[in-house]
């Protein structure tokens, strides 16, 4: 069995999970999907066009449509995946461009 692969949160994502404390079942909802993306970080879609390079799942929560943004990177010790953003799905992926080319993320 492969090993999990680590995660790392970029700011913004950091700042959304830490807003999501008072709703723990939504929280468990990204958790749990984080924990599948570490065994299988093809799970997501990937986008196209001035996205790519870049994965999303879906995650319906009480009607709701949320979304977890997320790449690959490879550095020379291990293999992990950055979590780019999370939010719903209302302007998620405009923010996920203006984002990214705010942050100069490489992908």
């Amino acid at each position: 069995m492969n090993k999990p692969l680590e995660v790392e949160f970029l700011p913004g994502a950091k700042r959304y999970f830490k807003s999501l404390k008072r709703n723990k079942p939504l929280l468990k909802e990204y958790r749990d999907i984080i924990k599948k993306l570490q065994l299988n970080p093809t799970l997501g879609t990937e986008k196209s066009g001035d996205l790519s390079g870049v994965f999303s799942v879906d995650i319906r929560y009480q009607r709701v449509n949320y979304e977890l943004a997320y790449c690959l990177k490879r550095l020379k010790t291990a293999r992990f995946y950055l979590i780019i953003m999370a939010g719903t799905r209302e302007n998620f992926y405009q923010n996920l461009k203006r984002y990214i080319k705010s942050s100069n993320i490489e992908r």
